[in-house]
């Protein structure tokens, strides 16, 4: 099988990698090995897309290692011992930009200083009135544990979540449907979407749109 090695301290699992049987290379593997945590899941999915992910743990926060040890995990995964699991992505979309996400897509005034204005539309129906604050967090179920719990101190497990960032006035956070599509209006900017903790983003002035929807793309996770 061959593999390549992610993460920030992978040599660390080189030597374990190889004696257990896997052939470490450059390109075209079987599967990603990631070392770290869900950030480092996340991050591997972003640089190799829908290649299935073999998540080693060097991280107190890894909700999808196993709670075998690494040795443990590799030696199944070469012995054949292994399901795949996957999971949804988002896709972000506006002219002919897109983005896609394994956590969440996170729309955000550029300026801190100023709040931005914004309408949500959910299937094609507006949801309230005008929101004014520093933006909104859409979910996927995995990425729920992060930014999406740091505003609504909750987390879900089915459909996609929407968080209100410092809105001014009350707005409760909503778990949609899967297949939901949701639509976000600019009405004062400016503002950019971003992607999980990728480095492009797309940049939104007032008047503009961006479609949020699941992605085709899925994520595919090792589990022994």
């Amino acid at each position: 099988m061959k593999v390549i090695l992610f993460g920030e301290e992978k040599e660390k699992i080189e030597s374990i990698v190889r004696e257990v049987g896997f052939e470490i290379v450059e390109d075209n593997p079987d599967f990603i090995i990631t070392f770290g945590g869900d950030g480092t899941i996340v991050r591997a999915e972003s640089t190799y897309p829908e290649i299935p992910k073999i998540a080693l743990k060097n991280s107190l926060v890894c909700k999808k290692c196993s709670k075998f040890s690494n040795d443990e995990v590799l030696r199944k995964v070469i012995a054949g011992e292994y399901k795949t699991e996957e999971l949804f992505k988002l896709e972000a979309s506006s002219g002919e930009k897109t983005l896609h996400a394994m956590n969440e897509m996170i729309l955000h005034n550029v300026d801190p200083r100023h709040a931005i204005r914004y309408t949500v539309s959910i299937n094609n129906e507006q949801v309230g009135e005008t929101i004014i604050g520093d933006g909104i967090v859409v979910a996927t179920p995995f990425g729920s544990t992060g930014y999406y719990r740091s505003i609504t101190d909750s987390c879900f497990e089915l459909g996609i979540g929407l968080a209100f960032n410092n809105s001014t006035e009350q707005s409760d956070h909503i778990v949609l449907k899967e297949e939901s599509v949701i639509k976000l209006t600019l009405v004062r900017g400016p503002a950019m979407v971003y992607a999980d903790n990728q480095k492009i983003g797309i940049d939104l002035k007032e008047g503009e749109h961006i479609t949020i929807k699941k992605s085709v793309g899925k994520v595919v996770l090792v589990r022994v």
